[in-house]
């Protein structure tokens, strides 16, 4: 049977600080903050999740109310957040959140839904943050990405969400003229994209670990490697739809080169379904070697792809009902 990683964060309410798998790992959020409530659905003023994120210094914030948030503008997280929906039921729309030069902050169990207007993502990490921790969260329908990280933004997991009714899906690193965005890592595992178009991720640049993720139909590819990107791709599910074309690369010429390059993925493990292409007929064609996870982290929860861990993505990724916590923080 198929199991799941950090089973049992929801013992107490804060038990989830600091246990995030990979490059995200030392993301604890506002551990060592006061627990703030939200108390209305109202896009700003007194208890409201606006309201929350904007207190300085560190905050460990969770809500007394369930339903839909509308945001006018983006909601900017400060450092050393916790935005922790379980034990309700919170759904962002209109805009999203903007993690812009913070650090220690994690977001979990919440949906982002309809997000409108151009640039607006779901959750638009940049720039130069890092220690960031997206857990259990719904992602669907925005006019950009769901998650955007860029501009220098580094040390990022995200893990167990569920992606579906999007395009963009994930972009990690804007543009190469962005060199900057070699520091970007980015572990993603035990997500399911689920008919998402495309960028499950898109990356230049950087290093990204994915594993034990389940990615289904999409329409144009499932994980492309650009600019000097280097993926590992590790005991994945890839499920295809009418477009089989599982990697691809695109080549872009760095803003520091004289040269155009592509990127680099392995892949190790991963299970292609339904003619899902196995090849990487160009690999070679970026430059240089894929990282290795184990230079960077020792541990991390992983099973063979199999039907089993296919079905439980299926209803353990995303928005969770999970029962409202006690917090033995003193």
């Amino acid at each position: 049977m198929a199991s799941l990683p950090y089973a049992d964060v929801d013992s107490t309410q804060r038990a989830i600080a600091g246990q995030a798998e990979g490059f995200g790992r030392f993301a604890v959020g506002g551990l060592h903050g006061p627990l703030v409530t939200v108390t209305t659905l109202s896009d700003d003023g007194p208890g409201s999740l606006r309201d929350a994120c904007r207190n300085p210094g560190p905050g460990w914030i969770v809500f007394k109310v369930s339903g839909t948030i509308r945001l006018s503008t983006y909601l900017s997280v400060g450092s050393h957040k916790t935005i922790d929906g379980r034990g309700e039921r919170v759904k962002l729309t209109g805009k999203g959140l903007r993690l812009k030069e913070c650090e220690n902050v994690i977001v979990c169990n919440m949906e982002f839904e309809g997000g409108r207007g151009h640039d607006v993502d779901g959750i638009q990490v940049k720039p130069n943050s890092k220690h960031i921790w997206i857990d259990r969260c719904s992602f669907k329908d925005y006019d950009d990405g769901l998650i955007d990280i860029t501009r220098g933004s580094t040390d990022i997991t995200v893990s167990r969400c569920y992606f579906t009714q999007h395009d963009k899906t994930m972009l990690i690193g804007a543009d190469p003229t962005h060199v900057g965005d070699r520091c970007i890592r980015v572990t993603i595992h035990h997500c399911f994209f689920d008919g998402t178009r495309q960028r499950q991720p898109r990356l230049r640049f950087g290093k990204v670990h994915l594993y034990n993720n389940y990615t289904r139909n999409w329409d144009i590819y499932a994980v492309c490697a650009s600019v000097e990107a280097q993926i590992y791709s590790q005991c994945n599910i890839y499920e295809a739809g009418k477009k089989k074309k599982t990697f691809e690369f695109y080549t872009e010429k760095a803003g520091d080169r004289e040269e155009a390059s592509s990127g680099v993925i392995r892949s190790e493990g991963d299970l292609f379904l339904n003619g899902a292409q196995s090849c990487l007929l160009a690999t070679s064609g970026g430059e240089g070697s894929v990282f290795h996870p184990s230079e960077y982290y020792k541990t991390w929860t992983m099973e063979a792809p199999s039907d089993s861990l296919k079905q439980v993505l299926q209803v353990c990724t995303g928005w969770q009902p999970v029962p409202r916590l006690l917090d033995h923080h003193k």
